[in-house]
C-alpha cells in the first residue's frame, strides 16, 4: 500500500484522483492530510511514506536537500481569493475595500506551517508595492487561526473560510480559489476574485519518498488527473492566469 501525506487543500480533489489511480495501476493508498509544512516536519522527523503531496515548492526542496526524497514533480497550481460575510458587505464594496477595512477581522492560514498562510503573506507583500502601508497594516492585522501547530482542526466536513466566519471568529478570510466554487453554494458567504495583477499563485509539488513513490507522481500529470484537478476547481500550470 502506498502511504502518502498530502496538503490538507487536497482532501476533496484526492478521492477522486486515488480512485482513478487504483483503477489505472492496482495499487492501494493510505492519505493523511494536514498543514503541508507540519507535514514536511513530520517526514524531517523520521516519519516514513511514499509520497508527499505539497501545497508549496519549498518544503519538497528542503526534503530533498536533506536526502529524505528522490526527487520532485510539479502538478497543481492555485491562488487566493477572500471569502467574507455576505451581512457585512455593500454593492459599493470590492475585495481592496474590506480588505483596507480595519473594522473587519480578517483570519488567514498560519505562516510557516500552512503555505496558504504564506500565500496570504505574499500577497499583502504585493499590496504594500501598490499601497505603502496596507500591507504591513494586514499584517499586523491578520488573525492566524488554522494550520499552525496548535490550531484546532476545522470539523469534518467543513472549510474553513465558512466554518470560522459562520462561527463568529472572523469576517473574512483569505484562502485558496480551488474552494470558490463550493463557498459559493452558501447564501450567507459572499466570495471575492483577487485580480491577476494582485494575486500570487500556489505551486502544488510532489516530493517523492520512495521508488513506489514515482507512479503516482506520473499519473499525476496525466491529462485525465489534470481534468479531476481541474473540475476542482486547481490548475494543472505552474505561471499566473485563469489557470490559477
Amino acid at each position: 500500500m502506498l502511504k502518502i501525506l498530502a496538503a490538507g487543500s487536497l482532501r476533496r480533489v484526492w478521492a477522486p484522483l486515488m480512485a482513478q489511480f487504483q483503477a489505472e495501476t492496482g495499487m492501494t493508498s493510505e492519505t493523511q492530510f494536514g498543514p503541508a509544512g507540519l507535514l514536511r516536519q513530520r517526514i524531517e522527523a523520521g516519519e516514513t511514506c511514499d509520497f508527499f503531496a505539497s501545497a508549496s515548492a519549498n518544503h519538497p526542496a528542503a526534503l530533498i536537500s536533506a536526502g529524505l526524497a528522490l526527487g520532485s514533480i510539479p502538478f497543481a497550481s492555485n491562488c487566493l481569493c477572500l471569502s467574507v460575510a455576505r451581512r457585512i458587505t455593500s454593492g459599493s464594496d470590492d475585495w481592496l475595500s474590506l480588505l483596507s477595512n480595519p473594522e473587519l477581522r480578517l483570519a488567514t492560514s498560519t505562516p510557516g506551517s500552512d503555505p496558504s498562510g504564506d500565500y496570504a503573506w505574499q500577497l499583502f507583500d504585493n499590496l504594500e508595492r501598490y499601497q505603502p502601508g496596507l500591507g504591513e497594516s494586514l499584517k499586523n492585522r491578520a488573525l492566524c487561526l488554522v494550520g499552525g501547530a496548535n490550531s484546532p482542526a476545522v470539523p469534518p466536513g467543513e472549510m474553513a473560510a465558512s466554518w470560522l466566519i459562520r462561527s463568529g471568529q472572523t469576517e473574512m478570510f483569505l484562502g485558496y480559489a480551488s474552494y470558490a466554487s463550493n463557498l459559493r453554494q452558501h447564501a450567507d458567504i459572499f466570495v471575492y476574485d483577487i485580480p491577476e495583477e494582485m494575486n500570487v499563485v500556489a505551486h502544488y509539488v510532489s516530493a517523492i519518498c520512495t521508488e513506489m513513490g514515482m507512479a503516482l507522481g506520473a499519473f499525476l500529470r496525466t491529462p485525465i488527473a489534470m481534468d479531476i484537478l481541474r473540475e476542482n476547481g486547481f490548475g494543472v500550470g505552474l505561471s499566473p492566469g485563469s489557470d490559477c
